[in-house]
Parts: structure tokens; sequence; C-alpha cells
């Protein structure tokens, strides 16, 4: 009995100290590894080393301010007329900042001097608090003010170029197609229709074969780019990838199409397998879309050509 007994206590001492049992506790006195950043892309690593020259509110929602963030070219004055970019950001009308357009408005200043202007607006809520129309209202507002200050800001108020990028783009078209959104503080008797538009892989069909409806609802239609092109719009210039799955790129090939059929100017800038948001992440793709809406820019008379 004595030898069974202790023949249980050798097994069961080495069961407790198995090196699987050892290898487990110190495990568990190792810290816990630290969660991986995401790394930035091409346009968030230049956007992280750059401040606007100027912040405006341009207008007030309640307690909430909304700001332009305003890019000067050198020597710029407030005499001057130059023309304007007026950049507006994505993130599915519910994230990002103003911050993500940061190259693109230091390069329309720097390189091409334009006035840059990247506005906040109110982001959509998924409790209704705020809604894709307010987006739109906002969007609308701010050009509206940037054209009724074009003389402090030294803007040509008929060269305004806006733009924009995801559901940015879808903001931008915005401001040239839906005329009855509208803030009720605006001033309806200033335009807030572009002289030009350029979208960078937009939000521009809201069905359920493109992006937005759930969050736009059962009025998605009123909000869909494509099925409001009427002759008369501003040129624009449209840049989309055949990958894209986020804002397919069939909804961007129909709006330039249809464009083109009611008599509109438009270009359409095809990346063969391109993604969404690929022109943001890395340097060569970003600047050849820069260099090419820059010079569409130019031919439609918004800026001076090199």
């Amino acid at each position: 009995m004595n030898s069974i007994f202790r023949l249980v206590l050798v097994l069961t001492f080495a069961f407790f100290v198995s090196p699987g049992s050892r290898a487990a506790e110190e495990a568990a006195k190792k810290p816990a590894a630290k969660p991986k950043t995401r790394s930035l892309d091409y346009a968030g690593q230049r956007a992280a080393e750059l401040e606007p020259d100027r912040m405006i509110v341009y207008k007030r929602v309640g307690d909430r301010e909304l700001k332009l963030h305003v890019f000067l070219p050198e020597g710029w004055n407030a005499s001057d007329r130059l023309p304007c970019f007026h950049i507006i950001h994505g993130g599915g009308w519910q994230g990002m900042s103003p911050h993500r357009m940061y190259p693109f408005a230091a390069d329309f200043a720097k390189r091409y001097g334009m006035v840059a202007v990247a506005p906040e607006y109110r982001l959509y809520k998924p409790d209704k608090s705020v809604t894709v129309f307010d987006c739109v209202e906002d969007a609308r507002s701010s050009v509206r003010y940037v054209r009724s200050h074009a003389a402090e800001l030294g803007i040509d108020p008929d060269r305004i170029a806006v733009a924009g990028a995801s559901a940015g783009g879808h903001l931008a078209v915005a401001t040239a197609q839906f005329d009855s959104v509208n803030a009720e503080s605006d001033d309806l008797s200033v335009s807030c229709e572009p002289n030009a538009l350029v979208l960078f892989f937009p939000v521009i069909d809201t069905s359920a074969e493109g992006y937005g409806q759930a969050k736009i609802g059962e009025r998605w239609k009123e909000l869909s780019p494509v099925h409001h092109v009427r002759k008369g719009l501003p040129p624009t210039i449209t840049f989309h990838g055949t990958g894209d799955t986020t804002t397919p790129f069939a909804g961007a090939k129909s709006f330039h199409e249809q464009m083109l059929a009611a008599g509109n100017r438009s270009e359409l800038v095809i990346d063969d397998g391109g993604v969404h948001g690929y022109l943001m992440r890395q340097e060569k793709p970003y600047t050849e879309a820069v260099e090419k809406a820059a010079a569409f820019l130019a031919e439609v008379g918004i800026r001076k050509g090199e």
C-alpha cells in the first residue's frame, strides 16, 4: 500500500509541474502583446506633417462650430482674385475629418496657386440625430460661405472648384445638384453651385447597387447623383478604380455617360483594378491624380495653365 501511495504522489506531482503547465505559467507572467497599429498610407503620412494657414468658422449649428481649414498660396494677399479648391473629406459621411484632405489642399495651394479650403461638416449618426441630408446642407453652406466671403479670402467667386473623396465626392456633387436641400440659415441668393467638380472615387449611386442606401433610408433617391444628372452641371473630372467594391465603378461609369449625353463636360479617369481609395495609398497614383486634376482645371478656365 505504501508503495502504491508513493506512486500516486509522484504521478500527481509530475502532472502539476509538467512542461505544458510550466509553459502556461510562464506565459501568464509575460506582458500582453501590444496591439498592432495600422500604418498610415501615403496621404496619411503627408497629412500628419501639414497644418492649415487659417481656421475660419463658417457655420454654427446649436453649440457646434463648423470650420474651414484654409491653405494659402505663397504671397497670398486679400486683394487677390485667386481660384479656389474646395475639398471635402469622406468616411461614409460618419468618419474622418478635413485632415484627410490636407495633402490635396496643400498641393493645390502651394503648387498651383489656389486658395484651398477643407470644410468640416456634421457627421452622420446611426440614431439619425444627424442625417446625410444634414451633411449635404453643411457642404452647400460651406460653398456659400466661401463665395459670399470671396473678397476677404482673396478668391474669385466665379472660379470655385469643389472636390471630394468617397462620401466627400458625393457632397461635392451635392453642391451642384440637390437644390432643395438647404439649411434654414443659408442665404439662398448666394449660389453654392461650383464652377467645376473634381471627384475621387465618389459615392455616386446611393441605390442598393451602390453605397449609402441603408444610411439615407427610403429617401435615398433624393440624394443619388447618378439619378439627378441634368444639362448644365459643372464640368467634371472623376477618378475611379474598376476594382472598387465600396462605391462600385458601374455608378461612376453611368454618371459619366449620362453627363456626356446631357451635353455636359465630363472626364472619367479609370484605374484598372483600382480599389476604393487607391490613389491615396501610394505617392505615384496620388501625384498623377493631382496633376491630371490640375490640368483639367486649367482646361476649363478655373486656373491658369503652366
